[in-house]
């Protein structure tokens, strides 16, 4: 029997399920980081940061093989193995007794998790193409911005009731249902005739295909600088607002709201998109994100702000990045649709590994204001306007603008 095709809004849907499991694995445990910690026996508060930065780093190396593997044997069933290594490393995080116990299970987290994040940006670049697919994503985006809006939330209520292992736990559950939808609703992407055959040189191949492409590895470079400060804001967002500012119980509520403002953005830019192109909105978000950063960085040099300034600050700068990395996945993923799987993973390997060194480089330094956070968001706004101007891609993104009006 034919399966009925799905609708545009269900689509969004279950890709949006799919990478929100990454950010609820993330944004749950924000709240539970010093029992956990307690429970294992961190001694450096800074250390927790390592709980959040290692899932980044096995996302990161874990889009190498699915994205690889997702162009030769489907893109669903990746996302069950993924599925499978995620369950075994959840358990592994559940027993944990040392920080290195509970960093391999992170790491393997991030492992099985990179298959659904990678296997469903490749779905929506085989299904859509220039600004409409970056209108899908950012629309993908919108619905799954709701994890990091509830997941702290969420994660205080499971920690006060239930103790840090029940959020693992509830993980496991979510992730099981996005699956079953993934496989009772979403048909294959990948057809038979673009199926290749699992081989090293299919890996080869795609390294050197992807790097023929300009607008691909710089703005995958982008992304990956662009992110740093953001993952740093994740990472220390618990001690900013715990350690600096005393803000322990109200932490999961200011921290969700903030997540707010990405979500209307994405939302926003979902709308813009189709009227002013993908390159126009990130470069003028990218203009936005460093003066506002670099603002705060001039006015608050060495000192905290009022909780006040610093959430209206936060505030602006996440909503600058709203407009910001959907765009780019677009953007560099928008050359390279005939090796979508291979390059989804290559974009995600080579941002995430350059997020997660640049994130940790920033983090050490959150001491005892907030300014290197704001500092590292004025430095790699300008280094990504920077690249933009010196390989020239206005001009490459343009040509993309004009092919598409005549296909």
């Amino acid at each position: 029997m034919e399966r009925k095709k799905i609708s545009e809004l269900e689509f969004i849907g279950i890709m949006a399920s799919l990478m929100a499991l990454a950010s609820l694995s993330i944004d749950a445990l924000l709240p539970g980081l010093n029992e956990i910690a307690n429970s294992i026996g961190i001694t450096n508060p800074k250390d927790n940061q390592l709980l959040i930065t290692t899932i980044f780093l096995g996302l990161g190396f874990g889009q190498l093989i699915s994205g690889t593997l997702s162009d030769s044997i489907g893109r669903k069933p990746i996302v069950y193995i993924g599925y499978i290594i995620f369950v075994l490393a959840s358990i592994l995080c559940i027993f944990s007794t040392s920080l290195e116990m509970m960093l391999v299970g992170r790491l393997l987290q991030g492992i099985g998790l990179s298959a659904p994040r990678s296997v469903s940006m490749s779905i929506i670049r085989d299904k859509y193409s220039g600004d409409y697919m970056a209108r899908i994503m950012s629309f993908v985006t919108v619905v799954f911005i709701l994890a990091p809006v509830i997941a702290p939330t969420f994660g205080k209520i499971m920690l006060d009731n239930f103790g840090w292992e029940s959020i693992f736990l509830s993980q496991l559950i979510f992730g099981l249902i996005a699956v079953v939808w993934l496989w009772r609703r979403q048909p294959e992407t990948l057809t038979d005739e673009n199926k290749k055959e699992v081989r090293l040189s299919l890996f080869t191949n795609g390294i050197k295909e992807f790097l023929k492409h300009k607008s691909a590895v710089i703005n995958t470079l982008i992304i990956g600088i662009i992110s740093a400060p953001f993952l740093a804001y994740i990472s220390a967002s618990q001690h900013i607002f715990e350690g600096q500012y005393n803000l322990g119980d109200v932490y999961p509520y200011i921290f969700s709201g903030l997540a707010l403002g990405i979500g209307l953005a994405t939302y926003l830019n979902g709308i813009l998109v189709v009227k002013y192109g993908m390159y126009r909105l990130s470069i003028t978000a990218i203009i936005a994100l460093l003066m506002i950063s670099g603002t705060y960085s001039i006015f608050f040099n060495g000192v905290n702000p009022s909780s006040t300034i610093l959430i209206i600050f936060l505030a602006l700068i996440l909503f600058a990045t709203g407009f910001i990395v959907g765009n780019l996945n677009a953007l560099a993923m928008q050359p390279i649709g005939h090796i979508a799987g291979i390059g989804a993973a290559l974009i995600g390997f080579a941002s995430t590994i350059l997020t997660v060194v640049l994130a940790t480089l920033i983090g050490r330094y959150v001491d005892e204001t907030a300014l290197p956070i704001f500092a590292g968001f004025a430095v790699c706004s300008a280094l990504s306007l920077g690249l933009i101007l010196i390989f020239n891609l206005s001009n490459e993104n343009v040509k993309f603008s004009l092919k598409e009006s005549f296909e």
